[in-house]
């Protein structure tokens, strides 16, 4: 597979992401405030990410930089979505996963 491809699951992550940050910004007004530092810390997550998403193919493990990033965003960032929405954290469960996952994508920079 093209390595390349990460560019284009950046170009979606990035679209979303500032779709998502958007409506954060000017839409969501949750009823507990807290949910909405929830959907900030999300948001930052995922730009973040995305955007070292376009440093994959660059990388000696282009696919394993990009997926674990990309499962990260959904997983992390995805959770804190649904959680600061449903204003509930019982909806929190796979945000640890994300962290690792993006904790696995940086460590995978080191593979020789």
């Amino acid at each position: 597979m093209d390595p390349r491809i990460w560019h284009k699951v950046a170009g979606i992550s990035g679209i979303t992401a500032i779709g998502l940050g958007t409506y954060g910004a000017h839409v969501f007004k949750p009823q507990n405030q807290r949910y909405k530092e929830v959907w900030q810390t999300a948001s930052v997550y995922h730009l973040v990410h995305t955007a070292a998403l376009l440093s994959a193919p660059l990388t000696k493990n282009p696919h394993i930089f990009g997926a674990l990033l990309t499962t990260g965003i959904l997983t992390f960032s995805g959770t804190c979505y649904c959680v600061a929405f449903q204003e509930d954290r019982k909806y929190s469960t796979l945000a640890p996963f994300g962290g690792l996952s993006f904790i696995g994508a940086w460590c995978s920079l080191l593979l020789l």
